[in-house]
């Protein structure tokens, strides 16, 4: 089959981001036709203007009222002209052979969706490399949730996937909720009968947050979500979406116990683990800064998600509430 590349961009209120994003879409090293669509989700501060500007690209530009990032990615599906669209969100940069990359594997190891890796540029700040330490490492989320070893039955996330036609005809796209439209999806398009995979050399550098609080409500609605998709989809629960609750348990246990019984071997374990942390980020990032920021980076990752996972969990599994009307925030009205 002939590949043609639709790139779908939801963006809202971020013009910078779509501009560095565009920016890097310049410098692909791919010689075959592909177009980007731009879906503007409603937003204020609109990226028209900075579109605009990259008119030696086929840019296709549509503007919405604002009804979320996963109706946005339908959107702008449904009136592109490729046969396979890459999703990415409007806070990546794309290194110069991600096209490349994509087409060559597609060509010569077909699959109706795949996901790819995030990284840190070197032009991203302490603080978003610290954020992308804790989000990718081993150390804390199990890795790049991927590997060249590993790559069946992959869960790809919207910030760099790919989905063809035929799949996303088939599943109607993503649903309303928001976060966790993305696992959702693949779940979906697993059951359909169709394949995911993880596709290790097509990487993005991803921004994620860019100040604490931010950060600190993204992981707080990941906890929240996710017993939401487990009732969705039973098989995928699994003991690891417990860690950072244990972690919370465990941290406060250890400071508690090391106070109460005026023993410091209550706290080795966790100082332990931490250290390690610091000395893992501080030789991947080459800056004790990050390493530093990255050891408070997982406090707040794993309190944030940890707790709201739990009360999440209280609600939905133990109370059996409705998920759109206990968390009505999370969901996008229907159009």
């Amino acid at each position: 089959m002939s590949l043609y590349l639709s790139i779908v961009v939801p963006v809202y209120n971020r013009p910078n981001e779509i501009d560095e994003l565009l920016e890097s879409l310049t410098k692909q090293d791919y010689n075959k036709d592909y177009e980007i669509v731009i879906v503007e989700d409603g937003s204020d501060d609109s990226s028209e203007q900075v579109v605009k500007k990259y008119n030696d690209l086929n840019i296709n530009y549509l503007y919405k009222p604002n009804s979320g990032p996963g109706d946005s990615r339908n959107y702008g599906m449904r009136r592109a002209s490729g046969n396979y669209y890459i999703i990415l969100d409007s806070d990546v940069i794309l290194p110069s052979h991600y096209l490349r990359a994509i087409d060559e594997f597609l060509e010569d190891s077909y699959v109706d969706c795949f996901g790819g890796a995030d990284a840190a540029h070197e032009s991203f700040t302490i603080l978003q490399k610290a954020i992308n330490y804790v989000m990718t490492s081993f150390l804390t989320t199990g890795g790049i949730r991927g590997s060249k070893n590993k790559i069946q039955k992959f869960e790809p996330r919207s910030f760099n996937m790919g989905i063809s036609k035929e799949a996303f005809e088939k599943t109607n796209g993503f649903a309303r909720i928001h976060p966790g439209e993305d696992p959702d999806l693949s779940r979906r398009i697993e059951k359909a009968g169709f394949e995911t995979t993880f596709l290790p050399d097509a990487h993005v550098f991803h921004k994620r947050r860019i100040s604490w609080d931010k950060f600190y409500t993204q992981v707080k609605k990941f906890g929240t979500v996710r017993p939401i998709l487990s009732s969705w989809h039973p098989k995928t629960k699994k003991i690891t979406f417990w860690f950072p609750t244990m972690f919370v348990f465990f941290t406060l246990g250890s400071v508690l116990s090391a106070l109460v019984l005026k023993n410091i071997w209550f706290i080795v374990p966790l100082l332990s683990y931490l250290l390690l942390l610091l000395i893992h980020s501080t030789f991947l990032n080459k800056s004790l800064k990050v390493g530093l920021w990255s050891v408070y980076a997982v406090f707040i990752q794993f309190f944030g998600y940890g707790i709201a996972f739990l009360k999440s969990t209280f609600y939905i599994r133990l109370l059996k509430r409705d998920p759109e009307q206990q968390f009505p925030n999370y969901f996008f009205k229907k159009n």
